[in-house]
């Protein structure tokens, strides 16, 4: 096992974690990859989460983004530890009409009480069209 593998029973816990989250049921999200400080999340664009020009609504990109790296971050502190948003700064570079989008978040920096992270989100043809930076404060 590399560094930043993690064993199958973390990935079955925290998958199934991510499988009770209300939010993450009604948006879609399927959890694709978990390693040590990393999670890879995607999301089929459907009718139901366009905004009013066809384009895929930036908070679903956003919940995308949140998600993400919410779950890099189960994976690189304590299981009795929690965490919470401080901040998401996201920069949208491309609309999305159709297909998957696919976020890969990982954790930059996990200090005693501070967790910054980084993600990519990639369409179908792997280009990006979002990348965000977001800070987590442990609660």
């Amino acid at each position: 096992m590399t560094d930043n593998e993690i064993d199958s029973h973390v990935f079955d816990r925290v998958n199934e974690v991510f499988k009770t989250v209300p939010f993450v049921k009604h948006v879609g999200l399927e959890l694709s990859e978990l390693r040590r400080g990393e999670a890879i999340v995607k999301l089929q664009m459907r009718d139901a989460l366009r905004q009013p020009y066809g384009l895929l609504h930036g908070g679903a990109t956003a919940t995308l983004i949140d998600t993400a790296t919410a779950f890099a971050i189960v994976t690189a502190i304590d299981e009795k530890e929690k965490a919470t948003t401080v901040d998401l700064n996201i920069h949208f570079l491309r609309p999305v009409f159709e297909g998957t989008i696919t976020c890969t978040a990982k954790v930059l920096r996990a200090g005693k009480r501070i967790i910054t992270t980084s993600a990519d989100v990639v369409n179908d043809e792997g280009k990006l069209i979002a990348t965000a930076l977001s800070t987590y404060t442990k609660v």
